[in-house]
């Protein structure tokens, strides 16, 4: 979408934007659903950026509701403040305590390994097993079906470890959703420029057939792209269960979520252990949205076929071993771009990806259009 509208508005081509699905915006769509309530319905999309460029292009788009993401934990039959942080390390210990002190427990706690070479040694490198134990080792394993040691560093790595009282879940300047939500805004980049078209419902393969291209950008799983030539690459994929509650049933919540017409205490509720699903998200909590009723989600991770969508790339050795050959290929088409998660085959955050289109961009116009 914002490589169509950046050649459509500033170099004037004509783009096709292709969805075999029946909405716009990918896995970031939302939408209201039955209950009234702005919904992520492929999971929560927490937009979040260091780049002025990213946020000054979106901002084309769309006014912002600034948010900062909250996250808990519930295990042991009680909610812990999470990333985990002094607040973390005083509801573990019970008692009142301070950063100083925790550094000295960590350092005493966490095993030193130098240059950690999977997930497992990356967090007890930094907070020690007990804590690995309770919030990360069971949750992993759920969420990937896989141990953490067989996971890439940077799978657990991404989540931060503090000793201050920063509860906050993502640490970068500028944390916020699309006002209206990500649709509108998706809505509003099409409605800016009249010679780009959407074609919904639709399989790029089947239209390419009918149109003529001079440069195609993929955005989907690489290796469908070369009809699994090397190989299928393994992904993960996710089962949305919604539930959707009025007043009545919120009235009787407060003493657990602690806010009048919510169902939870926050935004996201991590569930590492005995739980078969991974996480609650309340998103109702970040839109800022004012309505009686409220919608929690539930996330049950499992392996992606039978027509699930692909949602996290599995970054093990021999799955970067087989995306390898798959991106050599794709250096040999001169005619075709690989953008975003799929068709890389590595985690991106959602303003890591905008800044790849922007990129990219830059890239193509220089090519098609070196006199602009």
């Amino acid at each position: 979408m914002v490589l169509g509208e950046r050649l459509s508005k500033q170099c004037l081509a004509s783009c096709l934007v292709i969805d075999r699905r029946s909405h716009i915006g990918g896995n970031a769509y939302d939408e209201i659903d039955k209950a009234g309530v702005l919904v992520h319905r492929y999971g929560p999309h927490y937009f979040r950026t260091n780049s002025p460029k990213v946020r000054e292009y979106l901002s084309q788009f769309t006014e912002w509701h600034e948010v900062s993401y909250q996250i808990l934990s519930y295990t042991d039959g009680r909610y812990w403040n999470f990333p985990v942080n002094l607040n973390t390390f005083e509801q573990l210990i019970g008692r009142k305590s301070s950063s100083d002190e925790f550094e000295a427990w960590l350092a005493q706690n966490k095993v030193p390994i130098q240059n950690p070479k999977n997930s497992e040694e990356v967090v007890i490198s930094q907070i020690g097993r007990d804590l690995y134990e309770k919030f990360f080792k069971n949750y992993t394993l759920k969420q990937w079906q896989r141990h953490p040691r067989e996971l890439d560093p940077s799978v657990c790595g991404r989540i931060p470890i503090r000793t201050n009282r920063d509860d906050r879940y993502l640490s970068e300047e500028f944390q916020a959703l699309p006002q209206n939500g990500y649709t509108a805004m998706f809505q509003a980049m099409i409605a800016s420029v009249p010679n780009m078209k959407v074609q919904l419902g639709c399989d790029y393969r089947d239209a390419i057939k009918t149109h003529k291209f001079q440069h195609l950008i993929f955005t989907g799983p690489i290796d469908e792209y070369f009809d699994y030539r090397f190989g299928k690459l393994p992904y993960r994929s996710l089962r949305f269960e919604s539930e959707s509650f009025g007043p009545k049933a919120l009235v009787a919540r407060e003493t657990v979520s602690g806010k009048k017409g919510f169902w939870q205490p926050a935004m996201q509720v991590n569930y590492p252990n005995e739980e078969k699903f991974t996480r609650i998200v309340e998103i109702k909590h970040a839109t800022g949205q004012a309505t009686p009723n409220t919608t929690i989600v539930r996330e049950y991770p499992q392996e992606f076929g039978h027509g699930n969508e692909p949602y996290y790339p599995i970054p093990t050795d021999p799955n970067k071993g087989l995306y390898e050959k798959y991106a050599s290929e794709a250096k040999k088409l001169d005619r075709v771009s690989f953008v975003g998660r799929l068709a890389t085959y590595r985690y991106y955050n959602m303003d890591q990806v905008v800044g790849m289109a922007l990129n990219e961009f830059e890239k193509l116009k220089k090519r098609y259009y070196p006199n602009l």
